[in-house]
This record gives C-alpha cells, structure tokens and sequence, in this order.
C-alpha cells in the first residue's frame, strides 16, 4: 500500500512539471519576420531580420517615400513630414509616372497610327512639353491587399483608370494598374501589372522616377556602374533626336563612372541583361550600395543625378525604369523608335523593378 502511495504520488509530481513547463514555456513558433500593417494613410511593411522598412502611401499618388535599412533612409525625400508632402506634393521617393512617363514632344500622343490632342483646359496637362503624364499624386489608388506569410511583407494597390472622365478625355484606352510592393530578405520587389480594356491595342510608355541617396558619403564620391550599350542622343528640350551612339562615348567604362564628372539627365537603351532577363544598375558610396534591376520589359532607363543637388543635403540620382524611351509614342510613329510595347485588347502586361540594399 505504501509502495503504490509512493508511486502515485512521484506521477503527481511528474503531471504538475508538465503542466508548469507548459504554462511558462515560451511559445515553440517565435514571431514572425516579416509584417505587412496599415497605420492611418500609410502601409508599412518589415522584415525584422533584414533591418528593413518600407512605407508606402497609397492616397497620395501610391508613392513609395522610406526604405529604410538599419535606420537608413535609401529614397530621397526633402519633407519634415508626411502632413507637409500632402500640403504640397511633389516628386520624391518611388512615384509612378503614367500613362507615359517623361517627356512627350507635342500636347498629343499617337496611337495606332492616329493622333489624340490633349485638352489642355482641363488643366490636369501642362507645358508644350507634357512630361510624366498626371497620375503622380492621385488620391484614387485603393488597397486590394496588405499581407505577410513566411517568405515575405507586400501591398497591393489598384487604379482603375478608366473610372475617371477627365483621365480618359486625355488618353482614351480604358484600363486598370496594378502595383505590388513585396519585401523579402532585404530586397524591395515592385510588380506592375496593366490590363487593357480598351478595343483597341493600348500603347505603352510608363515608368517609374525612383530618387535614391546613400548617407555614408557625398554625391561627389560616389560611382555609379550603368548596364546599357547605347545612350539616345538628346536635343536641347530633352527630346530624343533618333540617333544613338555607343555609351563608352559618355562613359568611357560603365561599369565605374565617378559622378562627380557628371551632370545626368540621360536615357540609355540596348540593356545589358543576365540570364534572368534582368539589367542592373548600381550607386556605391564608402562602404553602400544600391543594385537596381528592372526586367526585360523594361526597355530604357533613364539616368537623373544634377550637379546641383550635389551641393545640398538633398543629394540623389534616379534610375528610372521605362517601358519605352522618352517621348516613346510620338517617336514610334515617326519612325524612329521601333520598340514600343502595346497591350492587345483584353490582355495584360507585367513586370518588376527590385532595390537591393547592401553595405549598411
């Protein structure tokens, strides 16, 4: 009787440390990496592991304004807050530029062989030189998702351009834009996918004006690396001229140029790509870099980084990724441009632009 008293109570005491260590135990799952979360206007996605954190705000032009990497900023951006950016917008961070991005020749664009003047009392189009089309700052991006699982934090946004009247008077392809932000390991993915509803075939010029800085060193130090093979020679309004030429004639070696050389405002083609299809372009300061890689329906990218800024704590240079090149639709139908991309009625087109950090 003793023996079996002994035994029960010893399995007493083996159930109360099993209950105790369950209570106390910390959970076997630790928290996620990765986290996708609406904050007011804002969609902020983190990957904890990789120090990373980028803001996006879809109500104001569906425009990228932080990535930040170990509490570095790598997007310019010259606003003391977000409150004073919607006050007075303006192009910083990642906007979008559409339905072309750049410079157009004329206030008009052509399309299958037609041309379609701009309205310009509607006021949403200014210049004689129309540039980067007038969805920059819209407030009709709505938020279709913002996840995370295991691999990775994204947003997806959409535009259904053609709800808008005023939009379509000026370019009459009915359509809808799709943009994901996806973060994984460190590295920001911008998906872009377009769907024409129009009848017709829908040309395609846009594009993104990412404004990027490094903050270990100055404008002057840096050194940029460009996969192109050609640069198009520009006129005096920034308008490609038709001709191209080698871009060892700009850049005696691509793959280091010491921005203090240089005042960029140019646009490269004929990309040098990997096995993927990817073309990379690079700024490295002392110990920073930025790769940019844009997919293969990107077929341009132009290259921003003014003297001037150099001056300033506002340093920057843009590697813009084209689907076309400047002025792209109005070239085409003049014959000088022969790779103009058009979405075929009912179908879509698609492709990425990714931001890899390193060095921080």
């Amino acid at each position: 009787m003793r023996l079996l008293e002994q035994l029960l109570s010893a399995r007493a005491v083996r159930v109360l440390a099993m209950l105790l260590f369950t209570v106390s135990a910390p959970p076997a799952v630790a928290a996620g990496r990765y986290s996708a979360r609406r904050i007011g206007d804002v969609v902020r996605l983190e990957d904890t592991a990789g120090q990373t954190v980028v803001s996006i705000v879809p109500s104001v032009g569906n425009i990228t304004f932080e990535m930040t990497v170990k509490g570095q900023n790598v997007l310019r951006w010259p606003y003391a807050s977000l409150e004073a950016f919607k006050a007075r917008p303006g192009l910083s961070g990642i906007p979008f530029l559409g339905p072309w991005a750049n410079r157009l020749d004329e206030q008009a664009f052509y399309a299958n062989g037609k041309r379609y003047a701009f309205d310009m009392e509607l006021g949403n189009i200014r210049g004689a030189i129309p540039i980067h089309g007038f969805l920059t700052t819209t407030d009709q991006w709505r938020v279709v998702e913002a996840r995370e699982d295991g691999m990775a934090a994204w947003v997806t946004s959409r535009l259904d351009f053609f709800r808008q009247p005023q939009w379509m008077k000026q370019f009459p392809f009915a359509h809808t834009i799709q943009v994901t932000h996806r973060l994984e390991a460190g590295v920001l993915q911008v998906i872009t996918r377009i769907e024409n509803m129009s009848v017709e075939p829908m040309p395609l010029a846009i594009g993104f004006h990412p404004y990027f800085q490094l903050t270990d060193s100055a404008r002057d130090e840096w050194r940029l690396s460009v996969a192109a093979r050609t640069e198009w020679v520009l006129a005096s309004n920034k308008i490609p001229t038709g001709e191209t030429r080698a871009i060892e004639r700009l850049f005696p070696d691509p793959a280091d140029i010491r921005l203090a050389d240089y005042d960029l405002d140019h646009v490269f083609g004929n990309l040098v790509r990997d096995g993927a299809g990817r073309a990379t372009m690079s700024v490295k300061g002392k110990q920073q870099r930025l790769d940019v890689s844009v997919g293969p329906n990107y077929r341009a990218v132009v290259i921003y980084a003014p003297k001037a800024a150099g001056a300033t704590s506002n340093a920057f240079v843009c590697f813009e990724p084209m689907a076309g090149i400047t002025d792209a639709l109005n070239l085409a139908q003049k014959g000088l441009y022969t790779e103009l991309q058009h979405i075929p009625p009912g179908q879509t087109w698609q492709e990425s632009f990714w931001i890899r950090p390193s060095g921080f």
